[in-house]
């Protein structure tokens, strides 16, 4: 390898690739490596050029090409196109390795192939001056966008300090908006009271409606219990009277028929006690607000807990009833912030009604038909769902939309309060911001889908 070629390396090459990659900000140090590794190379090739050898050349060549190269693969992400000018030093030093190594230890292959040898050098010669225009013109574009965005940084600021300017003449005309705004407030407050006037003689309708469903539905058992209680005094004079008799003449028959029915009166009394407790325990349960926490619960575990909770208690008063439960729980289903008790209650109260609604329909169908109960979970991108699903009597069409009213129920008279599904409701959708939907279809089944915010 003549003296020439690495001359030219370190005379062109090198000071190129500093200005390209700017390497005296960048890479300082590799900048010092690149400038007293030039003067060492011209050194040396000096030395060749004195005792006329050729043995310097090649590992100065190599040695200058690794000290570009590498600057350029440290700012391969950093500087545009230096991945270009890396891919134009590395060919050059291959093929010129190449090269040097068939020409000193295959010195007869490399005669006989010096035309092809020859043909590959001046290709990567002019291959890599070709990437050397490319990578600079690529450059020179670089740096002309690069000057078109200061350019553009500095109109954003003439742009920002007309804004400023804008932003002083609205304060101006906003301080005259605030005191037309405090004028239509005075108007406003008067409004609102108004409107909260109207509201109140709404409330006070509707607290009538209300009053009158409460009257309605604990009448019942007061006149159970008023009657009861008169007929029991009416006994307990007759047997008072017995009780006055001789003993020679006392009836113990009918003294024993008599306090038997004092006793079936008492508990029938004290049976429709507890039905008009359980209505004002329900009251009472659905004007109050829950002072509970949300904490989170797996609801799988609780709907499992409250699916079995409510079939065994169903199973302790009619030992003849069986059903099939079926749950379909997404294990996926992380825990969500609810209260306890409360969201427990609303599992509840869906469950009972299910069974009660399978119940039904074993009775009056009970030939050719499984009651059914299915309890499912999932975690959606909606939310998280839960549903309570039945093949019980369903719900007249006519009957849906009353559903979630308080105190309507579609049990018979003394079965039930309704208020189970309006408390469910409210729990669901005040405290804790769901929603609780009804699909039913009469004679096929029920379906209650509870919507909970998963986050």
């Amino acid at each position: 390898m003549s003296f020439i070629l690495p001359f030219l390396v370190a005379f062109f090459l090198l000071p190129f690739v500093q200005k390209f990659l700017q390497t005296a900000e960048r890479l300082p140090e590799w900048h010092d490596r690149i400038r007293i590794g030039r003067l060492i190379a011209f050194g040396l090739l000096l030395v060749e050029v004195v005792t006329d050898g050729e043995k310097i050349s090649p590992p100065v060549f190599f040695g200058l090409l690794i000290l570009v190269a590498y600057p350029a693969y440290l700012l391969k992400e950093e500087v545009p196109n230096a991945r270009l000018l890396f891919w134009m030093i590395v060919p050059l030093g291959v093929v010129f390795f190449i090269d040097n190594l068939a020409e000193y230890w295959m010195p007869r292959f490399y005669e006989n192939y010096d035309l092809f040898f020859q043909t590959a050098k001046s290709i990567v010669f002019v291959l890599s001056f070709v990437l050397a225009i490319i990578a600079r013109n690529q450059q020179r574009e670089f740096n002309k966008q690069r000057q078109k965005l200061v350019q553009e940084e500095e109109n954003n600021r003439i742009l920002e300090a007309k804004k400023l300017d804008l932003e002083y003449q609205v304060a101006e005309r906003t301080a005259e908006i605030t005191k037309q705004k405090e004028e239509l407030q005075q108007a406003l407050e008067h409004l609102k009271a108004t409107q909260e006037q109207l509201i109140q003689s709404e409330k006070l309708a509707s607290l009538g409606e209300l009053t009158a469903g409460i009257a309605h539905e604990i009448q019942n058992p007061l006149n159970f219990v008023n009657n009861f209680s008169e007929v029991s005094v009416e006994l307990l004079e007759e047997l008072k009277t017995e009780r006055a008799r001789p003993t020679e003449d006392r009836d113990e028959g009918l003294e024993a028929e008599i306090l038997d029915d004092i006793f079936q009166n008492l508990e029938k009394i004290n049976h429709h006690g507890k039905r008009a407790s359980s209505i004002v325990t329900g009251m009472l349960q659905h004007s109050r607000a829950s002072t509970g926490k949300k904490e989170p619960v797996n609801l799988n575990a609780l709907a499992d807990e409250y699916l079995r909770l409510s079939y065994h208690g169903l199973r302790a008063k009619d030992k003849s009833f069986n059903a099939k439960m079926n749950t379909f729980f997404d294990e996926s289903l992380p825990k969500v912030n609810v209260i306890p008790q409360d969201f427990g209650r609303v599992l509840l109260n869906l469950i009972n009604n299910a069974f009660y609604a399978v119940q039904a329909r074993s009775i009056s169908q009970p030939e050719n038909y499984m009651p059914t109960v299915t309890v499912s979970t999932q975690n959606t991108d909606q939310g998280i769902i839960i549903k309570v699903g039945d093949n019980g009597t369903g719900i007249p069409e006519e009957l849906k939309s009353k559903i979630f009213q308080p105190f309507f129920t579609t049990k018979p008279t003394g079965q039930g309060t309704g208020l189970g599904l309006s408390l469910a409701y409210d729990i669901v959708t005040k405290s804790h911001g769901g929603t609780i939907e009804l699909d039913s279809v009469e004679g096929e089944g029920t379906t209650f889908t509870i919507t909970l915010p998963n986050h």
